[in-house]
């Protein structure tokens, strides 16, 4: 089993990266958007990822992230029912891991629904199955208290409403929530619409 990498980043395309390790071998790896974003654009001298190497009947691949946290996260999205390493890496390029663990253990139908290939039968069974199961990756950050989190869902579907798309109004009510004093929705949606 291959969970390390560290070599030098030879390619960075839209869904994978191609590192060189000291002995000449190249791994081609792939990486869900939320992770090749940190990655620096021009190729770097060195780099080390964390991967996990998913064997089926007709492939191998390795998938790679700049945290072990995030591997985590995927192993646990992969042992969901219906879940598989595509769709676990279109969850994990939508949104962040944290931002991701907020959904599952929040019960937020509505924002795992935004995933390409997840209908609302499939987000209520990953759901189901993973929300007690994420816990200890949350990092410790507090989660919204439930009123503040009924008026963030609120801000958001308010911001739908007005032209945003669902990723880009949800993280900009979190990135809100994150740094200023929200006593209401209207405070939410104002904040939101005056950093557009």
């Amino acid at each position: 089993m291959i969970s390390r990498l560290k070599g030098i980043l030879v390619t960075r395309q839209v869904d994978q990266i191609e590192i060189e390790t000291a002995s000449g071998v190249v791994y081609e790896v792939y990486v869900p958007l939320s992770v090749l974003e940190r990655i620096p654009e021009h190729l770097i001298p060195e780099c080390e990822i964390y991967t996990l190497q998913v064997v089926r009947d007709d492939s191998i691949k390795l998938y790679g992230f700049l945290e072990s946290k995030e591997r985590e996260l995927f192993k646990r999205l992969l042992g969901a029912s219906g879940v598989g390493p595509k769709m676990a890496l279109a969850m994990l390029s939508t949104y962040s891991s944290l931002r991701l663990v907020k959904a599952l253990m929040e019960k937020d139908i509505g924002a795992l629904t935004q995933v390409s290939g997840v209908g609302k039968k499939k987000a209520e069974r990953i759901v189901l199955e993973l929300a007690d199961k994420v816990e200890d990756l949350a990092d410790g950050s507090d989660l919204t208290s439930g009123s503040l989190e009924s008026s963030s869902q609120e801000a958001v579907a308010a911001l739908v409403a007005l032209g945003y798309s669902f990723v880009d109004a949800d993280a900009a009510v979190r990135s809100i929530l994150d740094g200023e004093k929200i006593r209401n929705t209207d405070d939410l949606i104002r904040l939101a619409l005056s950093r557009r």
